[in-house]
């Protein structure tokens, strides 16, 4: 199936089986290898990406899902010497061991974060109708869909707040 997808930015015409899901796409179509397969079910969250801004898990989104909406992968947030915001915290903070999760990370934790901006309450949020203060309490809610099997939990949320901080 002809299938354009716009990824970081640039526009790539793809010929794909229509199961072939987004993470395959990017990893074996593409050389996009930041997006990690983990558990390829939706439950560890290494391979988020962002899809029209919204966080999403790759193994579990079609690529011809995509076709007319933008594809934000771990590469499209920034480059070596031009790092975003939140891939500068994770350095900072030391927000990974192995480096396996990070990419989901850091893609879950840029959306989270606009996420909070606009309003939307998670299951901890005690004012479903303010902006969400983002405690730590709040933050580990708002990633719990993202694993990370050597525990830099405590650094993920030191990095997540530094940036939200300095977002204000």
């Amino acid at each position: 199936m002809k299938t354009t997808l716009s990824i970081n930015g640039s526009g790539h015409d793809l010929d794909l089986d229509p199961r072939v899901t987004l993470l395959d796409a990017l990893r074996q179509h593409l050389g996009l290898t930041g997006s990690k397969k983990g558990c390829d079910h939706g439950q560890c969250g290494a391979c988020t990406v962002l899809v029209d801004g919204r966080r999403v898990n790759a193994c579990l989104t079609l690529a011809v899902m995509c076709e007319g909406r933008e594809v934000t992968t771990i590469e499209g947030l920034g480059a070596p010497g031009a790092l975003s915001s939140m891939q500068k915290a994770f350095v900072e903070h030391d927000g990974y061991q192995c480096g396996y999760c990070t990419p989901g990370q850091i893609c879950s934790a840029t959306a989270m974060l606009e996420e909070a901006k606009q309003g939307w309450p998670s299951y901890v949020s005690d004012d479903l109708e303010s902006r969400p203060a983002l405690t730590r309490e709040e933050i580990s809610e708002r990633m719990s869909g993202n694993l990370c099997r050597c525990a830099a939990y405590p650094n993920i949320v030191d990095a997540i707040e530094d940036v939200a901080g300095s977002e204000r």
